[in-house]
């Protein structure tokens, strides 16, 4: 099977891209500026499975002219590709009254609306191959969280993008699903989240710690499996079990 993976050079993306690589799948994904990022986790996906292809590609998944060029390159590397995993994301915190017309535009440009680049890019090779697994990485945040009504949006929006992509390609072979994780230990996470909200999900979450990322990782290779061709339309919390966030 070939992957291709947004944001895999660091945290949920790159667990994604070593634990497909590890099951000796192929795996194209992107980054967004630090290619000595990317080249590490090739340089791991190889240590990992040296007989898996792993490249990666510069993207910034607003530009929807860019995504088209990288897709073409990828198909004319890889043939084809059968799962794509649609996880670059960005967070820029502020209180709605306060927030900027740019703060705003930038995180939903790039969760939400390059999402839809990206799925929209390779859904007719998947309609061709009468197979595809689309996959969403979207956030308990969907829910809502206190100064994050740009990224909550976007993770809400996600649902949406793929509950109308399962209803209107599943006839064709393609699911499509959300896998919305809780608090895991990240880039994004170290930046963004307070101690306060940290102390918070130690506190109550039922399993009483932080998320590996392979827990993700593991959850999107499912999703991404004939075992899971009966999945569809659907959102898979992995959160330890707690279910909300201040």
């Amino acid at each position: 099977m070939i992957f291709f993976v947004t944001g895999g050079s660091r945290g949920l993306g790159e667990s994604v891209v070593l634990e497909a690589a590890r099951a000796g799948h192929d795996v194209a994904f992107t980054y967004n500026s630090r290619r000595d990022a990317a080249d590490a986790v090739i340089a791991k996906a190889k240590e990992i499975s040296p007989s898996s292809k792993v490249l990666a590609y510069g993207l910034d998944v607003r530009d929807s002219a860019a995504v088209e060029r990288v897709g073409d390159e990828v198909l004319d590397e890889f043939d084809t590709v059968h799962a794509v995993v649609c996880n670059a994301g960005v967070n820029l915190n502020g209180l709605a009254a306060n927030m900027s017309d740019d703060d705003w535009k930038f995180v939903v440009d790039t969760n939400l609306t390059g999402s839809f680049y990206v799925a929209r890019q390779f859904l007719p090779t998947l309609v061709r191959n009468k197979f595809g697994r689309l996959i969403f990485m979207s956030s308990l945040g969907r829910n809502g969280v206190s100064g994050q009504a740009n990224y909550a949006a976007t993770k809400a929006g996600l649902c949406g993008l793929s509950a109308t992509l399962s209803k209107e390609y599943a006839r064709r072979g393609i699911t499509s699903n959300v896998v919305a994780p809780g608090f895991f230990e990240t880039d994004m996470t170290k930046a963004d989240m307070s101690e306060s909200n940290k102390d918070f999900w130690l506190k109550y979450c039922p399993v009483g710690r932080i998320g590996d990322p392979k827990e993700v990782a593991s959850v999107v290779l499912f999703l991404a499996s004939a075992g899971a061709s009966y999945v569809n339309g659907t959102v898979i919390d992995v959160t330890g079990g707690l279910d909300w966030a201040p």
